[in-house]
């Protein structure tokens, strides 16, 4: 081998260690779940922890669930939990929901540091004791799973601006109208919103478990 192939076989390494390292860098700070801070859900990795205290995070809360207990936020911090809405009568969408989101639970039933969130979009009708009966027909876990009613201006407001839940992205909307959405919301410990899944198809609920999985790890 000539000198100057020599020469150009040491730069072709170099270059190549190079692209490496700096591929390497960027898996680094892409490493784990995203956080989400805006409605359009843009992904966002942190190459900081001190980046943490500027992010989207639920708002406070208060409503009661199907078994007359209040949950705030403080419910849910310190663990990962996964959010939809849905009302008790739905003839079509929510019961695909629902059945997907009973998996979930099922599949993480002995995880003590995971809940589920269903808040009601018609809590007028969806009373403590609607809720109960719901709850008791469907097999849903007390303690793993809480079905949220309470004020509608409220449910509305932490759905659309807490959690992003609503489908119309960019679309203002009010109290007045309808909230209904396939999505489920993953929310992390310290309550920052870390993946959007869509609750009616299958490998996108297997997904989601993985994440939460793997959320827990860190």
């Amino acid at each position: 081998m000539t000198l100057y192939k020599q020469i150009r076989l040491i730069i072709l390494i170099i270059s190549l260690s190079a692209c490496t390292k700096k591929q390497d860098s960027s898996d680094s700070v892409q490493k784990g779940l995203p956080y989400y801070h805006t409605a359009d859900f843009t992904p966002q990795w942190l190459s900081e922890k001190s980046q943490l205290d500027t992010l989207h995070k639920l708002s406070n809360f208060d409503f009661l669930n199907q078994n007359n207990e209040k949950i705030t936020q403080e419910t849910f911090r310190g663990k990962t939990h996964v959010m939809n809405c849905f009302f008790t009568i739905c003839p079509s969408l929510c019961p695909k929901i629902m059945g997907n989101m009973k998996v979930v639970q099922d599949s993480l039933k002995n995880d003590k540091n995971f809940l589920i969130a269903s808040y009601s979009v018609m809590p007028d009708r969806d009373s403590v004791s609607v809720l109960r009966r719901y709850a008791t027909d469907n097999q849903i876990i007390d303690n793993k799973w809480h079905l949220l009613t309470g004020d509608k201006k409220q449910i509305y407001e932490i759905a659309r601006k807490s959690y992003f839940a609503d489908e119309n992205i960019g679309v203002q909307k009010g109290v007045n109208d309808f909230l209904h959405t396939e999505n489920f919301i993953l929310v992390d410990k310290n309550l920052h919103i870390r993946g959007v899944y869509n609750g009616t198809l299958q490998l996108e609920i297997e997904q989601l478990i993985k994440d939460i999985r793997e959320l827990e790890k860190e």
